[in-house]
């Protein structure tokens, strides 16, 4: 058999096997495996597939992975997706109109294709810096509502005995936060945590002020977040080396020593006054540009956070988040990037306006409407206006409405900002502080996300639907009435008996059919 013939045989013996070319969404390969996104796992016979001779084993992670080989993959994957293609071209068109199990289906196969995408070393690399902070966010929501209700008893003037107590537990963790991140990169880089904990550590110890580096004398807390990441990035590097070539019997002694020895040398004399100055130019920076280009710059933030997200970009700017937290008490990038969310719903809005027909849309909508108001966007996102097109767009459009109001408002100087980061929507009302006090910053913020509300709406209602669109699905999806009056008043469902149920709230939940993708 030619090589050809060999590699189209292999494609077509697989493809029954994952459920056919509707329950496949996305198809991708790497050095020996063949990625695949599937609505459905269920419908995956994995014995039968581990038994083909080209198969050599099957990896189920994000995507469902066939292991082939380096070489056979990259020629099996062409003739699967021609394959897959074939029988989308060649599938019967569906008796009913797209429901929100075909957008669902949709968004899970673009949301499985992204994740193939965002595999390349920049995105892994931002991949891991979440992983470092992302589980400090529990920590930081907590502090963050204790400081502000500190804040409110001080200005009131109630418990005076007791809000000393709230402040030392609001800023306790801010101020060891440095330990915290240096164990989580040490950790996520393949280190003792301990040992990247331990280094950290010198940048927060009070007796740095007694050092000079660069002509000037250290402070604790010199570099913050940025110098402790720094630092045990470094110490992974150094504990390597050492475990490398120190003798085993001479290990438990000799390698933590010049882990610790070396790494904190570099960190004192090095890493905290360039961590300091860089941290420093971040604060400076964000000042700067929300003081002189405020509604410009909330504008494009507010804009193009949607897509940040869906390209893992995002995640670069947790570090800042936090830097900016640590410096002034709150980040002032999250309100603006929050009315991102405020965007996405004004476009559900209007979507639920503009089908009244599709009922099977409009609940999905109703369901995820209360997620999408607390800042949980995922389900409206996946589940409507990505798979949609257009009320993708216009949801950024009114993202970038709502971030321009609150940046014009900083640019006056009413400055918005939040003291953790996570939450979004209305979940960050609790977390808000601003130079003007509480009631002004709560203001400003609501105002924000009315105006991503409104503009959403009104840029999806008129701009969100072409006219093929609207025909494809305002329709209804309940049966004619001869149809229900011939099956005695029961509507036949349009679900495979042996389908798993579609969660609307659930992006990754196996849909009904692939639509189209």
């Amino acid at each position: 058999m030619a090589t050809e013939d060999k590699n189209r045989a292999t494609a077509a013996a697989i493809l029954p096997l994952v459920g056919g070319a509707a329950n496949v969404g996305s198809i991708a390969h790497c050095m020996t495996r063949l990625r695949l996104g599937l609505h459905d796992r269920s419908l995956v016979d994995d014995e039968a597939l581990k038994a083909l001779p080209a198969v050599m084993g099957v990896v189920e992670d994000e995507t469902y992975q066939i292991v082939l080989g380096p070489g056979t993959v990259a020629r099996v994957t062409p003739e699967f997706e021609r394959l897959v293609a074939e029988a989308r071209e060649t599938a019967p068109a569906p008796d009913e109109p797209p429901t929100a199990d075909d957008l669902a289906a949709q968004g899970a196969a673009i949301k499985a294709e992204q994740k193939a995408r965002n595999a390349t070393p920049f995105k892994l690399f931002l991949r891991r810096i979440a992983n470092i902070f992302v589980p400090l966010i529990p920590a930081l929501i907590g502090c963050g509502i204790i400081a502000g209700l500190n804040g409110l008893l001080v200005n009131l003037g109630w418990l005076p005995a007791v809000t000393p107590a709230l402040a030392a537990m609001a800023s306790g963790f801010m101020a060891l936060i440095a330990v915290f991140v240096g164990y989580n990169t040490a950790k996520e880089f393949g280190g003792t945590p301990i040992l990247g904990g331990a280094v950290a550590a010198i940048i927060v110890f009070p007796g740095v002020a007694k050092i000079d580096a660069f002509g000037q004398t250290l402070s604790p807390g010199q570099g913050g977040v940025l110098g402790a990441l720094g630092a045990a990035v470094l110490a992974v590097y150094v504990e390597k080396w050492c475990r490398r070539w120190v003798p085993e019997a001479l290990d438990v002694l000799v390698t933590p020593t010049l882990t610790v020895l070396i790494s904190g040398l570099v960190t004192i004399f090095g890493l905290m006054y360039v961590a300091g100055e860089v941290s420093s130019a971040i604060g400076t920076f964000a000042d700067w540009l929300l003081s002189n280009g405020g509604a410009g710059a909330g504008f494009v933030l507010g804009g193009l956070f949607l897509p940040l997200v869906m390209l893992g970009l995002h995640q670069a700017l947790i570090p800042i988040h936090t830097t900016l937290i640590e410096q002034q008490g709150y980040t002032v990038l999250l309100p603006i990037l929050a009315m991102a969310g405020a965007g996405q719903v004004g476009a559900a809005m209007a979507v639920y306006v503009r089908l009244p027909r599709n009922e099977s849309i409009r609940r999905t909508i109703r369901s995820a409407l209360p997620a999408g108001l607390l800042g949980v966007g995922e389900p409206l996102i996946y589940g409507v206006s990505l798979p949609l097109g257009r009320p993708f767009v216009t949801a950024c459009v009114g993202g970038a409405f709502g971030g321009g109001f609150v940046g014009l408002f900083h640019q006056l100087g009413d400055t918005v900002g939040s003291t953790a980061i996570g939450p979004s929507g209305w979940a960050l009302f609790p977390l808000l502080d601003g130079n003007h006090g509480l009631g002004s910053t709560i203001a400003i913020y609501g105002a924000g996300l009315l105006a991503g509300y409104v503009a959403g709406f009104l840029a999806t209602y008129f701009f969100g639907f072409s006219k093929d669109l609207l025909t494809e699905f305002n329709v209804s999806q309940e049966p004619p009435s001869s149809t229900v009056a011939a099956t005695g008043g029961h509507c036949t469902p349009t679900t495979p008996a042996n389908a798993t149920p579609h969660n609307p709230n659930d992006p990754d939940s196996p849909a009904k059919a692939p639509a189209g993708v």
